[in-house]
């Protein structure tokens, strides 16, 4: 057999070895059929959630009067070095039945509401106790996750409890070159049961889509294109393997002469 029969045969061989990753094997979520955006709502203010870590802070002109109305604030130290510690307010968890449970005023249902809701709702509890109270409100634990063919996936944060859509992609470096940008993927939690849906970031119409705006545990998916999936099996020893194929292929043409 010639040598450079041998060598081809051997170089196709590798080839149908390495063959390329199915859009099955690749590709999250690929069974559940998406919604249409419509039928979600747009997201103007944020509903508090069981499992929502609140901070409470209430204020009046006489500090004395609001003291037991407050949880005591917590000092740390962030090193041995730390000669003053620093001040960081307690929070409140939202159990599974939407309750909190407040100094003095005992259990509150504030599951369900929006920010300003529970606002008002705090205010006239405590006017029976307090003159003109001030009452703020604040979710510390506002996150979404962002994973798929991004520079930086993983879970953020959101300090002012409102995010779209390209704010979030901007967290975590913005959609690698393999990444489907119109084919965007979120799953949204809608009363308990799990709602998904697709967008498009090539089309200026998502920034009237009712998903455009972030909620409370949403997760984001970017689905890679079709290069990338056909890649991500690709050997990165290949080129060793067909250097040994082809050494190998040397020597059989020699002994077989």
């Amino acid at each position: 057999m010639n040598n450079k029969i041998l060598f081809k045969l051997a170089v196709l061989i590798l080839i149908t070895l390495s063959s390329c990753a199915s859009r099955k094997e690749y590709v999250y979520f690929q069974d559940e059929p998406a919604i249409e955006s419509s039928t979600l709502s747009n997201i103007v203010d944020i509903t508090y959630q069981p499992n929502d870590l609140l901070t409470i802070d209430v204020a009046a002109l006489d500090p004395e009067v609001v003291k037991p109305f407050n949880l005591p604030a917590v000092s740390y130290s962030e090193s041995a070095l730390t000669v003053q510690g620093t001040l960081t307010m307690r929070t409140y968890l939202v159990d599974n039945s939407g309750n909190i449970q407040f100094p003095t005023l005992g259990t509150i249902k504030i599951g369900g509401l929006t920010r300003e809701q529970a606002t008002e709702m705090m205010k006239e509890k405590l006017s029976e106790y307090v003159k003109d109270p001030i009452v703020n409100i604040r979710l510390v634990n506002f996150t979404i996750t962002v994973i798929g063919d991004v520079n930086r996936p993983g879970t953020y944060t959101i300090q002012d409890e409102r995010v779209s859509i390209p704010e979030a992609l901007g967290l975590a470096g913005d959609l690698t070159n393999t990444g489907k940008r119109n084919n965007i993927f979120l799953i949204r939690e809608v009363n308990g049961e799990k709602r998904f849906a697709k967008l498009d970031l090539t089309s200026i119409s998502i920034t009237s889509s009712p998903l455009y705006y972030l909620a409370q545990n949403d997760v984001i998916y970017v689905e890679p294109n079709d290069a990338k999936v056909k890649s991500s099996t690709y050997n990165p020893n290949t080129a060793v393997i067909i250097s040994a194929i082809s050494t190998l292929a040397t020597i059989a043409a020699i002994l077989i002469r």
